[in-house]
C-alpha cells in the first residue's frame, strides 16, 4: 500500500526519482498517465491492468466514456525504473500536469500521484479547509 507525501525534483533529463519506500511495491515496470485534477498517476502494472480492463469495458456509445478512455489510455506510457529508481516523465505528461522542477509524490493506496509542488500545496490547503464538509459526504458513502 502506498501512503505518504514526498518532495522530489525532476532532473534536466526529465527523470524523477521514486521514493525508495515505494520502489519495491511499484515493481520494475509501471504505467504513468494523466490523472484527475491535473496531476500524473503512476500505477503498478497489476493495478493498471485491472483499471484498463474496466476502462476498456466502458460503453463507446457514451461521449463521456469515450473521452475518459481516450485521456486515460492514449495518455498512458510504460514506465520502467532505472537502476537508481528513476522514471522518465515524457514531455506531453509534464506539460499536462504543468510540472516544473519541484514536485510532490503522494502515495494513495494503490497508486502514486505526481503534482507540481505549488499546485499541490494550494490543493492541499483548500482540501484541508473543506475537510469537515468532505467528511460528511464520505459518511454517506460508508466511510
Amino acid at each position: 500500500m502506498f501512503i505518504g507525501e514526498y518532495a522530489h525534483s525532476i532532473d534536466n533529463k526529465k527523470r524523477l526519482a521514486i521514493p525508495s519506500k515505494f520502489r519495491k511495491e511499484l515493481g520494475p515496470k509501471a504505467v504513468i498517465t494523466r490523472g484527475l485534477d491535473q496531476c500524473l498517476v503512476i500505477y503498478p502494472l497489476k493495478e493498471w491492468n485491472l483499471l484498463a480492463d474496466k476502462i476498456g469495458k466502458l460503453p463507446i456509445s457514451q461521449m463521456e466514456a469515450r473521452g475518459f478512455t481516450r485521456i486515460m489510455l492514449a495518455g498512458a506510457m510504460d514506465a520502467e525504473l532505472d537502476k537508481l529508481g528513476r522514471i522518465l516523465i515524457p514531455d506531453y505528461l509534464k506539460k499536462y500536469a504543468n510540472l516544473k522542477k519541484n514536485v510532490i509524490i503522494t502515495g494513495l493506496y494503490n497508486r502514486l500521484e505526481i503534482w507540481d509542488k505549488d499546485k499541490w500545496n494550494a490543493y492541499r490547503v483548500k482540501m484541508e479547509k473543506e475537510m469537515g464538509d468532505s467528511v460528511s459526504k464520505l459518511g454517506e458513502l460508508g466511510i
